[in-house]
């Protein structure tokens, strides 16, 4: 797992070993640009999409943390391909977009594990209220 401090630290050594030798660029397998000129969100992309493997099992906790809403749907789209090539993922998430993963076993954790449809999923319900009604969420919001 490679939390923010982490990442940036693997993102620094790369570019220490990569001066430092006269070996490929290390770099040049994670899509050839810093890690440090890209944005938190579009370097953890990068790791996703040039170093994520099939027939692999991924463990994230939080992945849409540094990722838009249409990153996260770029996600998603990553994950699939990886999935038909025969990997695994587990997920701890609240997005309702990394949720919505079809076929995905959702479980929520009140106290207990307990199995849930996506669209019985807290982040759902929750989201679908501000979308669907958003000037009377923020009239609930900022006029309790």
């Amino acid at each position: 797992m490679l939390r923010a401090e982490s990442f940036y630290n693997v993102a620094t050594n790369i570019e220490e070993l990569d001066r430092e030798g006269d070996m490929p660029k290390i770099i040049d397998s994670y899509g050839g640009i810093s890690l440090h000129e890209q944005s938190h969100g579009e370097a953890y992309l990068s790791l996703l999409i040039n170093k994520f493997r099939g027939n692999s099992l991924y463990i994230l906790d939080e992945p849409e943390a540094a990722l838009s809403p249409s990153r996260q749907m770029t996600m998603l789209a990553r994950i699939h391909e990886l999935v038909q090539q025969g990997s695994q993922f587990i997920i701890a998430t609240h997005s309702p977009i990394i949720m919505a993963y079809p076929d995905s076993l959702i479980c929520e954790l009140k106290g207990e594990f307990r199995k849930v449809t996506y669209k019985d999923t807290e982040h759902f319900q929750v989201m679908k209220q501000f979308v669907n009604n958003t000037e009377k969420m923020l009239d609930i919001i900022m006029n309790p």
